[in-house]
């Protein structure tokens, strides 16, 4: 049933459309004058309003216009004389809907357009509903994709970017240092003891553990700086715009804060502390290419454990005779170019 507002200050008139319409299975509400009309159209908000242009307080096209201003799908039909054809073509121009001429040739008229202007509302009403549900379903695939996408560079158990992700990112990563010349480091950073951790604690305490340290990483590290998990308990972290003597007060101050994890996996009586031993290489400084900076790294890293664990160690220099960077074979070092 669809509620439908007459106003017209005549009241013969008013109650022959309304008359007509209840007929037609309309819900009803009269309006004397186009105040009251305007005053019952914010109350009750009728899908369709049947209008005389010459009302007191406030004309049929003034009513109009405040009825666009609220609710421009509503149907606005207006209702004029022979005389006021120039007006209702005024008021069409002004968003009407359509217009009635009085005295009305045929009550089939009254219903024939009332029953347009609610096909219309409907119409735009189905077109709004399906506009909302493609866009849900638009935010819905978007988030969904974004997912996926995630998914796809993530971690699953630390949440931190995975092993393919941290290689292509350090190839852009040295390709954009090498280009502005400035400053890349990379820390090779391994728990230390995991496997023992593991076996006596079980595999839950390692993800746990595993999870931890990640999340020491990751609050200490810079927006800037990529954090990853290279593989078991094995973590890197590249970090642009950072020099060798940068590097390693990084490197340190996170080496320390993992020193202060406490842990307590069941079948311990009390907390477990966890170390890591960090390797430091530098572009330029200790290597050329992101297949060079990871070796580097990974030497300093055996350093740090050959030398006791719960250290950092900065890779050696060499000197590099290359004046621009070079591109490394993709076959060779696994890493994707740009």
């Amino acid at each position: 049933m669809t509620q439908i507002l007459v106003a017209d200050d005549d009241a013969a008139i008013r109650d022959l459309v309304a008359q007509v319409l209840k007929g037609d299975g309309h819900q009803v509400v009269v309006a004397p004058d186009g105040v009251t009309a305007w005053r019952l159209f914010r109350e009750q908000r009728p899908a369709v309003v049947v209008t005389d242009i010459r009302m007191p307080g406030k004309s049929g096209l003034e009513l109009l216009a405040e009825i666009n201003r609220l609710s421009p799908a509503t149907a606005v039909i207006i209702m004029t004389s022979h005389a006021s054809m120039e007006t209702s073509v005024e008021a069409l121009k002004n968003g009407a809907y359509d217009y009635l001429l009085k005295p009305f040739e045929s009550l089939e008229l009254i219903s024939c357009a009332v029953r347009r202007a609610v096909d219309r509302v409907r119409m735009h009403e189905e077109r709004e509903m399906l506009v909302a549900e493609l866009s849900a379903k638009n935010e819905e695939l978007e988030r969904l994709n974004g997912l996926f996408r995630e998914l796809a560079v993530k971690d699953g158990l630390t949440g931190l970017y995975n092993h393919r992700y941290a290689q292509e990112s350090l190839v852009q990563e040295a390709e954009r240092a090498a280009r502005f010349e400035r400053p890349l480091s990379l820390l090779f950073i391994d728990i230390d003891h995991f496997k023992p951790f593991n076996d006596n604690y079980g595999h839950q305490a390692g993800d746990l553990l595993l999870k931890a340290v990640s999340a020491t990483l990751q609050s200490l590290s810079r927006k800037t700086d990529l954090v990853a998990r290279w593989g078991g308990e094995e973590f890197l972290v590249i970090a642009p715009e950072t020099d060798a003597p940068d590097a390693i007060v990084f490197a340190d101050k996170l080496r320390r804060a993992i020193a202060q994890l406490a842990l307590r996996p069941r079948g311990s009586n009390e907390p477990v502390g966890v170390t890591t031993s960090i390797g430091v290489a530098t572009l330029g400084r200790h290597a050329g290419t992101p297949t060079g900076l990871v070796m580097q790294a990974d030497r300093a890293l055996y350093d740090a454990k050959n030398a006791g664990r719960n250290v950092v160690r900065q890779a050696m220099d060499f000197v590099d005779t290359t004046t621009t960077m070079r591109r490394f074979d993709q076959e060779d070092s696994g890493i994707k170019t740009a």
